[in-house]
């Protein structure tokens, strides 16, 4: 065998074992007569020593010529170390080394495999393999099987069963980019890889499968962020013979089992927030709600008054920052730059300080008296000491751009901690959103979606009005799971399909096997998908997911350890009927 023990696990109570241990050089020290070896594997570090007065001079060469990440086994007794490291788990003893074997040489890597690296991201991530080695990387992903294994087991439990669904499927229009597959067999045909399981989890429910799970991979051809991927993992789940409530009870239930389980904390009932107060108080539908600084609308107040920019705005809102207004002018025009930035793009930013000495200044004097002032303080609740932050514009994208600077203040202010959590649902959804550059409405979700039962005749009069049966589990300002009652009746999912500017042919060349499959006793039904990789990244305490991806892609969608995507022979073009035009 190559080991007995791994290197995080040997202790005093092993000494005078004789242990085979296996792993990569960390370090080498050599002061001569005594030659120090760290030697690494995944469960820690072992210190080897090679003693002039204890070991052969053949070992000892041996000894001198190893090199970072060389892979060796070494046989030896373990002893009590003279000079004790307590802040390693096997700091007490070192093994006395009696052989050595080199079982593969190693060049230097082009970075320092240390919890400190000298490697850039772009460098580490073309070297994967590597940086893999390194705790921050490794601790991480071992994180992530612990929270796969805990969601498993918690669905199981609760009698979920898992069932694998295709991943060679069928394109559809809605949603994101497909990444399509070519058929080699079907001259001019082509697969899509699975944005979801969606059709596929919903037909289990009407073949009786009433608790269904997966943790699965999804494809999206989309533009990337820190949090996302082209391909990512969902925890997948659907259930049959539930309303909203019931779903919504069940996966909290996950969640705060999770949350237990990284925390130690129980956590109650979660609040909920309809989508128009959130977007009302918060400006978006994710908030972060381990701080305050809600939304305060103050375009009765601030309008009239001569000052233009407010007068012509469809909306004049507005943040309270606690404590903050002792703000230098620098600082204030610091924030006035970053939301004009072509990612906010904001035109500028109004502030009022409420002093120390409870006297009100602004950035607009010549226009509002101290007392219009005060009644704006008094609107936000304002204290002695606070700075508020106005800003204006057409409704939807003000409270968009207020909403940034929001969490760009949570961060600068240590409001948003990573070991605070504040889970929060977020209902009623609207079921369409208007898109004036096709001119139509799109699913808010997805066309499976089910209406309000109080809202179905509002499809015929007032669509944009129509409530969803929709639900978003939001973590730390971040969504983690949606999901939505389905529609099961056909004459409801047709209307649906009419609303969306589907002609009944397109439907039925779409989701004709669905429309078939509902024929035949479609039972109510509902689900959720949880994103895996970044509710683990929140749960540890980040919000970039590519550490907790074995081998992710870089924000260009590339894998630059394989040089991916990347062209393919003509010969392979010729067999799947496809021509590279320039």
């Amino acid at each position: 065998m190559f080991r007995t023990h791994n290197n995080g696990e040997l202790s005093l109570k092993n000494v005078n074992e004789k242990v085979k241990l296996s792993g990569w050089v960390q370090t080498v020290r050599d002061k001569g007569f005594v030659i120090w070896v760290d030697l690494r594997d995944r469960y820690g570090i072992t210190q080897l020593v090679f003693d002039e007065s204890r070991s052969s001079e053949k070992l000892m060469e041996e000894a001198r010529t190893l090199g970072r990440e060389f892979v060796i086994q070494v046989h030896g007794t373990v002893i009590e170390r003279e000079s004790k490291n307590p802040k390693n788990p096997t700091g007490e003893i070192e093994i006395l080394v009696e052989n050595l074997k080199v079982l593969n040489q190693a060049e230097l890597p082009p970075f320092t495999i240390e919890d400190e690296t000298d490697g850039g991201e772009e460098l580490r991530m073309k070297y994967r393999y590597l940086d893999i080695r390194r705790n921050p990387v490794k601790n991480k992903l071992i994180f992530r099987h612990k929270m796969a294994q805990e969601i498993r087991r918690y669905l199981s439990d609760q009698d979920f069963i898992e069932v694998e669904t295709p991943v060679l499927i069928k394109s559809t229009p809605e949603g994101a980019r497909d990444f399509v597959v070519p058929s080699r067999m079907n001259p001019g045909q082509f697969y899509a890889l699975p944005q979801s399981p969606q059709t596929f989890k919903q037909l289990l429910m009407v073949g009786g499968l009433d608790k269904y799970f997966q943790i699965v991979k999804c494809f999206r051809d989309e533009d990337l962020r820190a949090d996302r991927q082209p391909e990512f993992t969902q925890i997948d789940c659907e259930m049959a013979f539930v309303e909203q409530e019931d779903i919504m009870q069940v996966f909290e239930g996950l969640t705060a089992h999770l949350l237990k389980t990284v925390t130690g904390k129980e956590f109650g009932s979660f609040p909920r927030m309809t989508f128009d107060e959130a977007m009302r108080k918060y400006g978006n539908d994710k908030p972060d709600i381990r701080f305050g600084m809600e939304f305060v609308e103050l375009s009765d107040l601030v309008k009239g008054k001569d000052f233009k920019i407010f007068d012509e705005a469809e909306l004049v809102v507005g943040i309270n920052v606690e404590g903050a207004a002792d703000y230098t002018r620098k600082q204030i025009d610091e924030l006035i730059d970053w939301v004009k930035r072509p990612q906010i793009g904001a035109t500028g930013m109004i502030w009022i300080k409420y002093q120390a000495d409870s006297k009100l200044t602004s950035s607009v004097n010549k226009f509002y008296s101290e007392e219009d002032l005060s009644t704006i303080a008094e609107r936000f609740g304002a204290q002695p000491g606070d700075l508020m932050l106005l800003m204006s514009g057409a409704a939807t994208k003000v409270r968009t751009q207020l909403s940034a600077l929001r969490m760009e203040l949570g961060n600068r202010l240590g409001l948003r901690k990573p070991d605070e959590f504040a889970p929060l649902w977020v209902v009623d959804f609207p079921l369409l959103e208007w898109d004036e550059e096709t001119g139509r409405y799109h699913a808010m979700h997805h066309p499976f979606t089910s209406p309000k039962t109080e809202d179905i005749p509002l499809m015929e009069t007032d669509p944009g009005k129509v409530r969803a049966n929709a639900y978003d589990l939001v973590l730390n300002g971040n969504e983690i799971g949606g999901g939505s009652i389905r529609i099961f009746d056909k004459e409801l999912q047709s209307k649906m399909f009419d609303l969306l500017g589907f002609t009944p042919e397109a439907a039925e060349a779409q989701f004709g096997f669905l429309m078939n499959a509902f024929k035949y006793g479609a039972p109510p039904h509902g689900g959720l998908a949880f994103g895996l990789d970044r509710l683990v990244a929140i749960l540890d305490g980040n919000e970039v997911i590519r550490d907790y991806i074995a081998f992710p892609k870089n924000n260009s969608g590339r894998d630059v350890m394989i040089d991916a995507p990347a062209p393919i022979a003509d010969e392979q073009l010729d067999e799947l009927n496809l021509k590279i035009t320039e």
